[in-house]
């Protein structure tokens, strides 16, 4: 699979995706220059000389503008791709946004072939601001999920999408080149399904390449995660206690998809004990099950495909991003310092200080007075 990265933090995480043929476009040659790892670069060029090295100041216009000059170049390559963006900053969030609507015109112009094809379908692996950096980023974040995203969940245009979080990353204070490598990292294992399924013994049914690649292609958000399966315990409390931090939370799912694997001789047929929690979710999932033998615990990796409306999810990014700009207001009342007023005599005040200066104490007043502040 194709990997770009788009804008600085795209571009970074693309990188460290594949280190030696991801494409990274941005509209500053130095912010690719910053990059390490990758493949092609691709400059955006902007009309300001100056973008070129400044890029484009956390405004999604100037982004937007710059994917114009190399629009052809990216319909291209995006086929069949994963794209990695922030959406709060200026690049990320406005290349992106001509990548969406570009995907959109082909997707309709192909109706009648029944859109665009399965393996030529784009994921998208977006990265959402926290709630309390820079209101540029969080207002940028709600404009590009109200409107390119929602158009292409609406119209089914894209393929999965992903929407990873910095929430945890200023919670935990964690620097943004381990983020990253955690972001990417997570990724990886939700990834690996098909090759696993191809490289392990098989014991149930089987996830091969074309199978994952239908999933991918289905245009609803993914939330993937993983963890030590114990079958003593409840699967779904097990599931809610294992949820991705790195991803906003699913909702309630309407595909799904899970990879069992178990060490060398111990009894498969535990799998049995998950199917019923997506049985009462009315959801028939993907899965197969393999016997790894560098285990020594059952690891299982769940994926849940969901349909939450972009809209739906900005009026929550609203909601708690006004709860955190009245609480910033509160806090800052709170610690307002009332001076004292103090009552001074400024008649008594100013013959004082003339004494302690050796002035004359009339002519002193009288200059008090002609400016009035007496």
């Amino acid at each position: 699979m194709k990997v770009i990265g788009i804008g600085g933090a795209g571009g970074k995480l693309a990188a460290k995706m594949d280190a030696e043929h991801a494409i990274l476009v941005n509209v500053s040659e130095t912010e690719l220059d910053k990059v390490s790892g990758g493949g092609e670069h691709i400059v955006a060029p902007v009309q300001s000389t100056a973008g070129q090295f400044r890029g484009s100041r956390k405004d999604p216009l100037i982004g937007h503008d710059a994917y114009n000059t190399i629009r052809r170049r990216m319909q291209d390559i995006i086929s069949g791709a994963i794209v990695f963006s922030s959406t709060g900053g200026g690049t990320g969030n406005g290349i992106t946004t001509g990548i969406l609507e570009d995907i959109i015109a082909r997707d309709d112009s192909l109706e009648s072939s029944n859109g665009i094809p399965i393996n030529e379908k784009t994921m998208f692996a977006l990265v959402l601001p926290d709630y309390e950096q820079e209101s540029n980023y969080v207002e940028n974040s709600i404009d590009f999920m109200s409107n390119p995203v929602a158009n292409a969940i609406d119209k089914g245009s894209t393929g999965n999408i992903m929407l990873f979080s910095n929430k945890l990353k200023f919670d935990d204070q964690i620097g943004e080149d381990a983020y990253n490598q955690m972001i990417v990292d997570s990724l990886n294992v939700f990834m690996a399904i098909p090759e696993k399924n191809t490289n392990l013994k098989l014991l149930e049914l089987h996830i091969d390449h074309e199978d994952f690649t239908a999933y991918t292609s289905k245009p609803y958000f993914n939330h993937f995660c993983y963890f030590d399966y114990d079958q003593s315990k409840d699967f779904g409390a097990q599931l809610a206690a294992n949820w991705n931090k790195l991803l906003l939370p699913p909702e309630e799912p309407i595909e799904a998809m899970f990879l069992l694997e178990v060490p060398s001789g111990m009894d498969h047929t535990m799998f049995y004990k998950i199917l019923p929690y997506f049985e009462k979710k009315k959801v028939t999932p993907f899965y197969s099950v393999v016997e790894n033998p560098s285990l020594q615990r059952p690891f299982i990796t769940v994926s849940l495909l969901y349909s939450r409306k972009p809209l739906e999810l900005i009026d929550e990014f609203n909601k708690v991003n006004q709860e955190v700009k009245d609480a910033k207001v509160n806090k800052s009342l709170d610690q307002h310092v009332v001076l004292q007023k103090l009552d001074v005599d400024m008649k008594n005040e100013a013959k004082r200080a003339s004494k302690e200066k050796g002035l004359n104490a009339e002519e002193v007043l009288t200059a008090l007075k002609r400016i009035n502040k007496l």
